[in-house]
């Protein structure tokens, strides 16, 4: 066994291209959020151990105090762990404060940047953004997309009342007003039926994802290459988008009102709403027919695109990184783990469990777009994600961002001019005091 063992850490060098040894470690371990995909990494981890000998602990905590839980052990300076599924918007910060270890040429020399989608390799791994500096490695890929009633859509007679009403087929929706009027069409209070649901809980991210998608597609961002946020975040096109984002609210199931994935897929299998916003790793259960009535007639589809034909996702997901303080031999077995992970043979097992890869040949593979229901969709999304920024000062803009966004689209508070002027304002001076801007 021990023969094996060094004739493994030999062969991991050589493809890793790192000169520094791994040997000595008999152990690694991982930090993750509390969930399924924390779960399929640890067995994918258990094949490590049984080919190599050296034993992976996934070691999750749940999502509310994962960041406490992170953010203490940053301050720490701490080695409890040695990798970390991390937050793509922790980029900056983790670069920025020396937490992360730079994975560029680790990343390059072994060719793994290649066989990611690019999207994904910069919103998971670069900072700063266009630097082609990378901290991370893209792991559990996600974004959101939608699941529809198909059998709502293929019944012969609202297919004939729609193309009455619209003047076109009823069908998935391609643009964002075609979606509008699809969530119109399906508001049926009498019959206890609603056309979409929507993110819209005010605590974390949750309305500031969900209005992303129209955001980015209709030319909207949150500033400009030099951070200016004024004309940006509300110029007329984020107008437009928000007030399109309103108004598909305004076609969601009551007491939706602080509502997130949990709620998202709720609406759906109460047969509540015809369609529903939620990220793709929340769609297995849609698919289990113990969960949700209408698992044999749910459809899924991507992004629809804006105005101009672009489409946007925001993304979620996390990509692993390796921990800054932890000894040299440590960070070895760290890259061998990854440069083994990286492969497309373990990307395939990955997906397979119910792994979200981000790996362009496994994504493109007939075995991973036929496996489940939402993959191809999934597949789709994943060329054409964008994510909320990742600079140190992300948290004070997404507070912001929040607060206007769930005042003007669930408050009804004021016009979506107002509510994006304020926004954009208040972004302004955070960008300035950190030095982003000047005055």
């Amino acid at each position: 066994m021990l023969k094996k063992l060094l004739l493994v850490a030999v062969l991991l060098m050589v493809v890793t291209g790192v000169s520094v040894s791994a040997q000595g470690v008999t152990e690694i371990n991982i930090w993750w959020a509390e969930w399924d995909p924390a779960n399929y990494l640890q067995q994918i981890g258990n094949n490590y151990e049984a080919e190599t000998g050296i034993k992976v602990n996934v070691v999750t905590t749940p999502w509310s105090s994962y960041l406490d839980r992170v953010s203490t052990e940053w301050a720490a300076q701490g080695t409890a762990y040695d990798m970390i599924v991390g937050d793509s918007q922790w980029l900056g910060q983790a670069a920025t404060e020396g937490h992360y270890v730079d994975m560029t040429e680790f990343l390059n020399s072994n060719g793994i940047t290649e066989t990611v989608t690019p999207a994904t390799l910069q919103y998971y791994g670069e900072y700063p953004a266009g630097s082609g500096t990378f901290y991370a490695y893209p792991t559990e890929g996600d974004a959101n997309g939608w699941a529809y009633r198909k059998d709502l859509f293929e019944d012969a007679d609202n297919m004939a009342a729609f193309e009455a009403t619209y003047g076109r087929p009823l069908a998935v929706p391609t643009t964002w007003d075609e979606l509008r009027d699809i969530a119109e069409f399906f508001t049926r209070p009498d019959e206890g039926l609603y056309g979409v649901a929507v993110y819209t809980q005010l605590e974390g991210d949750a309305i500031t994802m969900g209005f992303q998608n129209p955001f980015f597609s209709y030319g909207g961002d949150w500033y400009d290459e030099t951070f200016n946020t004024l004309g940006v975040v509300n110029s007329d096109a984020s107008v437009a988008a928000l007030e399109l984002y309103k108004d598909l609210y305004s076609f969601a199931p009551p007491g939706t009102n602080n509502a997130f994935f949990q709620e998202m897929n709720d609406a759906f299998v109460n047969g509540q709403a015809a369609m529903i916003m939620n990220y793709f790793a929340f769609f297995p259960a849609l698919a289990n027919q113990n969960i949700n009535p209408y698992a044999e007639s749910t459809g899924y589809f991507a992004m629809p695109a804006g105005p101009d034909g672009e489409r946007f996702a925001a993304l979620g997901g996390q990509g692993i990184s390796v921990n800054n303080y932890i000894s040299d031999e440590r960070k070895q077995a760290a890259f061998d783990f990854i440069t083994w992970f990286a492969s497309e043979e373990v990307q395939q097992a990955w997906a397979a469990l119910g792994g979200y890869t981000c790996n362009i040949a496994v994504l493109e593979s007939p075995e991973f777009l036929e496996v489940a229901p939402y993959n191809a969709a999934f597949a789709e999304t994943m060329t054409f994600v964008k994510d909320f920024t990742n600079i140190p000062v992300y948290g004070q803009l997404l507070e912001i961002s929040q607060r206007y966004l769930n005042a003007y689209v669930v408050g009804g508070q004021g016009t979506a001019q107002e509510a994006l002027d304020n926004m954009a304002a208040e972004m302004d001076e955070v960008l300035v005091e950190a030095g982003y801007i000047s005055e």
